[in-house]
């Protein structure tokens, strides 16, 4: 649960919604790949993009929670509180 008071929803949600569902389309393509017995360079390349497609919709996310979220860490009344918040998502990186 949040305990600070920044927006859940920031103006890199939309885009963000539109990487993970491509990241969505690729994995099923891979799921599909792998029912019609498709050679493996072909679903590791598949699974790589998906990967980092992932992996960049992760990193946007933590960017945006930093510039948005945590750029008044401190100016708050409790600043370890938001450094610890900040320890806290820097473990996903």
């Amino acid at each position: 649960m949040p305990t600070h008071d920044c927006p859940h929803t920031h103006e890199s949600h939309p885009a963000l919604i539109n990487r993970l569902k491509r990241a969505y389309g690729h994995l099923n393509t891979v799921i599909q790949m792998l029912e019609d017995e498709r050679p493996c360079n072909d679903i590791a390349q598949q699974l790589y993009a998906v990967e980092k497609s992932i992996t960049k919709a992760k990193r946007l996310l933590i960017a945006d929670h930093i510039d948005h979220c945590m750029s008044h860490i401190l100016e708050t009344d409790d600043p370890q509180k938001e450094l610890e918040q900040f320890r806290e998502i820097t473990k996903y990186l």
